[in-house]
């Protein structure tokens, strides 16, 4: 039988994605949070783009990784 699945990558790495995707989210909410003016703060200089760093870095993984299950469905 011909596997249908024609999605480029696996569970695991949509999965990591929307992490990716979360953390990111959160790494600019934290940006606007911070109370300094022009958000020249802690949060919005350092704790904020730390956190949306991480994001990018996940996603860069998310897309580099391979997915063993998606990898053997193909065969």
């Amino acid at each position: 039988m011909e596997n249908k699945s024609k999605l480029a990558f696996g569970k695991k790495n949509y999965i990591l994605m929307l992490v990716g995707i979360v953390v990111l989210a959160v790494g600019f909410i934290i940006m606007t949070l911070d109370n300094e003016e022009y958000g020249l703060g802690f949060l919005g200089i350092t704790l904020g783009p730390i956190v949306v760093m991480a994001g990018f870095v996940i996603e860069l993984f998310a897309i580099m990784v391979k997915d063993r299950t998606h990898e053997n469905t193909q065969d």
